[in-house]
């Protein structure tokens, strides 16, 4: 590192004792099967050391498909390797997809974590079992309430430049634990804001049931756009239809559906049970299975909304079905979490563990735990009895030893009470709290909780581990003063990491420039 970096980080006193600064770091994802990437990577990572970066955080959705590589892909990861070493960098190969699990469910989409549908009334009908609403829904010709800057018109819903929110809402009795899927279509003109469906719990605490993003385009004709969620122990929803906040532009809402539905990306696995009430698979009925779940465009990859298939067999017509089972849900774009409890998941995990070790031989790899959005709901985590943050602290222990001795890094969110390790997170059933148990002091936290930065960097130095300090995230590279400054004191701050999900490293020598001022 330059003597002049080392002076001014050594300046901001970020560690209380004298010695060397933290180090620069930078994050790369990148698909090192495409020979194109690696070039792109070899100049990013040129112009990275001669800016005094010392490492490189590198993240593959395919460093969790190792044993489905070929050889082109270990050559790229050769190349790689004597690049950085060429450069003097250091790499951080990520691994252990802990919340974003897509990649880890490519080997079997089944491992998802499921959020559990009971008693769902199915009928028979000329050989096939289709699901029949218990009680029927339905959405009413004009909503509970909206707010001003919505027109309602012939079946339709408008707003236009709203210079706040512009919502319309329904509240709906439901069963407690049943799939319910909405769909409506959506024209907008030039709209600046992000359309949301948001379903509430009707009991009072108003918990969120579903986070998946429409994806509706500032500019488009009439489309269909799709939500699926579980009631869980509701029984009565709010439905909003709308935007949060100032827009401009137009935005037109039209035939706004809800119903109950079965059997839709239907897990399959041993801690994820289908079972049809007093009837046999194989026996009564054909073996249920959902030939689109989980792999759509392809293995790991779940489609939010399809027609959900029948249950095929024999039974006489007018045969009543209760049928219980599960299904994953998809945060956001297309976040799945695996299920933790599964054995096969272990697995898979210990696996990949052996197979990064066996390709990179690294000094450390960071853990990618991060975000767990669905945990503890299906029938494998259930018959644990471990809260959630009991279940996320041994999984980090659990992934730790498997690294062999090599220095063990984590994305610092599920660990930081101060973050995301609290009750009521997303669809996690109960706490995380404690789940920083399961970090041993030798862990290193790379923190990116950027809005409770001081309490945040005190924490975990006050459980005596080192930290990297994850800034940028596609802004100002000035906002690492702040992070600077929050750090001033704090023990065992060991490195400042350029962090870019866009790939966009157009501010690397900027980045570098504010971490010496």
């Amino acid at each position: 590192m330059p003597v002049s970096c080392l002076t001014a980080l050594l300046s901001l006193s970020l560690l209380a004792a004298p010695g060397p600064g933290p180090a620069l770091w930078l994050y790369c994802s990148a698909n090192l099967w495409v020979d194109a990437n690696i070039d792109r990577l070899e100049g990013n990572w040129k112009r990275a050391a001669a800016s005094g970066y010392t490492k490189v955080l590198l993240a593959d959705s395919k460093l969790a498909k190792l044993g489905d590589m070929d050889a082109r892909y270990f050559s790229n990861v050769e190349r790689v390797k004597r690049t950085a070493a060429g450069l003097g960098l250091e790499i951080v190969p990520a691994l252990f997809s802990i919340g974003y699990s897509n990649d880890l469910l490519w080997h079997d989409p089944n491992l998802a974590e499921g959020l559990p549908v009971r008693g769902s009334l199915f009928v028979v009908e000329g050989g096939e079992a289709r699901l029949v609403p218990d009680p029927p829904v339905a959405f009413r010709e004009k909503p509970d309430w909206k707010d001003d800057a919505v027109r309602m018109e012939g079946g339709a819903a408008s707003v236009e430049d709203n210079p706040d929110n512009a919502r319309f809402v329904q509240k709906l009795k439901v069963s407690p634990y049943r799939c319910y899927h909405i769909s409506v279509e959506i024209e907008t003109a030039g709209y600046t804001g992000e359309p949301r469906i948001q379903v509430l719990s009707g009991d009072g605490k108003g918990r969120a049931l579903h986070f998946k993003s429409l994806g509706v385009k500032p500019a488009q004709d009439w489309t269909a756009h799709h939500v699926v969620f579980d009631s869980l122990e509701s029984s009565e929803v709010l439905v909003y239809f709308g935007v949060w906040g100032e827009a401009r532009g137009k935005l037109s809402w039209r035939r706004w559906r809800i119903e109950e539905v079965g059997l839709l990306n239907v897990l399959r696995r041993p801690g994820a049970p289908c079972v049809v009430e007093g009837y046999f698979e194989g026996r009564d009925y054909e073996r249920i299975a959902d030939p689109r779940m989980g792999n759509q465009p392809w293995n790991g990859s779940y489609e939010v909304w399809h027609e959900p298939p029948p249950i095929r067999t024999k039974l006489p017509d007018g045969t009543r079905l209760r049928v219980s089972w599960y299904f994953p849900p998809i945060i956001y774009e297309e976040q799945v979490m695996c299920c933790l409890s599964e054995p096969k998941v272990t697995e898979l995990l210990e696996d990949q563990a052996r197979r990064m070790r066996e390709a990179w031989s690294a000094k450390g790899y960071m853990m990618s735990f991060d975000e767990v959005r669905c945990l503890d709901r299906d029938a494998s985590c259930q018959a644990r009895k471990m809260a959630p943050g009991a279940m996320l602290a041994r999984a980090a222990r659990d992934c730790t030893a498997l690294l062999g001795g090599a220095t063990a890094y984590v994305w610092s969110d599920m660990f930081d009470p101060h973050h995301n390790a609290h009750a009521d997170y997303y669809l996690v059933d109960g706490d995380l709290a404690g789940s920083w148990e399961g970090l041993a002091k030798e862990v290193v936290v790379v923190n990116w909780n950027f809005g409770e930065r001081e309490r945040s960097l005190r924490f975990f130095a006050g459980r005596g581990h080192r930290q990297v300090i994850a800034g940028y995230y596609d802004a100002d590279p000035k906002q690492v003063r702040q992070w600077l400054e929050a750090a001033r004191g704090v023990e065992g701050i060991v490195g400042i990491l350029y962090t870019t999900w866009r790939n966009a490293y157009d501010d690397l020598e900027e980045f570098a420039r504010q971490c010496r001022l």
